[in-house]
């Protein structure tokens, strides 16, 4: 069956409603165990650098399978592909629901991480497929409050149970939604999108993609902890950025490349891909510098900060459908400059925390900035999927995922560094205009409650300057055309030679 012909037909809501659930469940998931944390350090007796795997491995195993998502999305059916994904997360919630040491949760976590990592890619795909482009940003807009809201009310919610439930009912509580999502699928998934029977993977890209990716977010991950300049960072840093040299120019060369990078032909799709990198940096940063300045320096309880950030998980799910028909309506441009000048705006405003600043002010300009947030993320994505033959949807998908997900976390690592560089001069500056003789535990922690807010300012400072650089580049975005005759001439003679089934 012609994918474009897939496109006129309507849309499969019952399929859609059920992956809806399981890519809930999945993107609820990613975030849920990173407060819990701590008490599980305590429970199970482990060292924090020990427990960090449990976010370390599940990142490295999601930043491995994604890059191999588009040839899975190709070469299987997608009702053998989401319930076989589904299955393998729920074994690995059932293993760490259970898990009588760290060794059995920690492999409970990767489980999961292998089931949940095509979970988006194979749920944007089906989108792709089942609206026509002209309907696209609607549809996206109804993905991306799955996609965003789930992972954002995850520290809130685990910082609630944490509080006041033992933090195995994390995984019971996913466990039967995971169950009722495999089972509705079992049940109602149908097959919308073209499979190639002969499609092929190539092994060494694999090998490389594995070692580039694994090694470039390894090495990210543990420079909070370890440094720039620890031996294992730097040897898994420029491993991969090696190993990920090589995989680029072998997908370049070969026929059939694991993730086709030839994507970035198309000038929307590029610059569509440029502009999500840098946004993402600079999202992920407020993600990691809000709760230190309302945890560390505020003193404030991990619940309560959750609940703070709470409104702006919420205005993000609301706004994501609404800014995906205005985007049907108006193109991308537009919301793009207005929702990253929202956000340099009110990163700037964050960047002027003080140490007695208001919830109110903390609440509303953190909501604030997720507001401007929600306007650019999807709209200018969905635009740059718009420019790609339907055959290149799942590269086009698998490399928006990647992308994101390494520059997320090398955002954070330098954000991180920022923060903490700044913070230790700035203490050490405090410290040399006092006499130690009339320092008190008190005045000690006083000042460096003022040193980390000053790093805490200059990283959401350096955040705006990211702002106004991913603003620039949206003034180059140019709308798409979604006709039926531009997209009958895009995808016409390009579907390629492998044999569907």
């Amino acid at each position: 069956m012609n994918a474009t012909l897939n496109e006129q037909k309507k849309p499969p809501y019952i399929m859609l409603v059920v992956l809806f659930v399981g890519a809930f469940v999945s993107f609820l998931n990613n975030s849920l165990l990173n407060v819990a944390l701590p008490t599980i350090m305590t429970d199970l007796k482990v060292e924090y650098t020990t427990v960090q795997w449990l976010a370390t491995g599940y990142m490295l195993v999601s930043g491995v399978l994604v890059p191999a998502s588009a040839f899975l999305i190709v070469r299987f059916t997608n009702r053998q592909l989401f319930i076989t994904s589904m299955a393998i997360f729920t074994i690995g919630t059932a293993m760490s629901a259970i898990a009588p040491n760290f060794a059995i949760l920690l492999i409970g976590r990767m489980i999961q991480a292998a089931g949940s990592s095509v979970m988006g890619p194979l749920l944007m795909n089906i989108m792709l497929v089942s609206f026509p482009r002209e309907k696209r940003g609607a549809a996206m807009g109804v993905f991306g409050l799955v996609m965003i809201t789930a992972p954002a009310i995850g520290p809130t919610l685990s910082g609630y149970i944490v509080q006041y439930y033992d933090w195995r009912f994390l995984f019971e509580m996913i466990l039967p939604l995971a169950v009722i999502s495999l089972i509705l699928a079992i049940w109602k998934a149908e097959n919308v999108m073209d499979r190639f029977k002969n499609a092929t993977i190539d092994y060494l890209s694999v090998i490389l993609s594995t070692i580039g990716f694994g090694g470039l977010l390894y090495g990210v991950s543990s420079v909070s902890s370890d440094g720039w300049t620890d031996p294992i960072v730097l040897t898994t840093l420029i491993v991969g950025a090696i190993a990920l040299a090589l995989f680029i120019v072998r997908q370049l060369v070969i026929e059939k490349p694991l993730l086709d990078l030839r994507v970035y032909k198309y000038p929307m799709f590029a610059l569509a891909s440029i502009i999500s990198v840098v946004n993402a940096m600079a999202m992920f940063s407020g993600m990691i510098l809000t709760p230190a300045y309302v945890q560390d320096v505020r003193g404030i309880s991990p619940l309560d900060s959750g609940l703070m950030m709470l409104p702006g998980a919420v205005v993000m799910g609301i706004m994501s459908p609404i800014t995906g028909k205005l985007f049907d309506k108006f193109g991308p441009k537009m919301l793009g400059i207005i929702g990253l000048t929202i956000t340099a705006i009110s990163t700037y405003m964050l960047s002027e925390l003080q140490i007695d600043s208001s919830y109110t002010y903390i609440i509303s300009v953190y909501t604030l900035r997720m507001f401007g947030m929600s306007m650019v993320m999807m709209p200018i994505m969905t635009n740059g999927l718009n420019q790609l033959p339907t055959r290149l949807n799942p590269h086009g998908t698998a490399v928006n995922n990647t992308a994101q997900q390494v520059s997320g976390s090398i955002g954070t690592a330098i954000f991180v560094t920022i923060m903490s560089n700044v913070a230790t001069s700035k203490g050490e500056s405090l410290m040399a205009n006092v006499d130690p003789t009339t320092l008190t535990e008190e005045s000690v922690a006083v000042m460096g409650h003022k040193a980390l807010l000053a790093g805490i300012q200059y990283s959401f400072f350096i955040a705006v300057i990211v702002n106004i650089v991913a603003l620039i580049l949206v003034f180059f975005i140019k709308r798409v055309d979604v006709s039926g005759e531009a997209a009958e001439k895009l995808d016409g003679g390009n579907e390629g030679s492998l044999a569907r089934e």
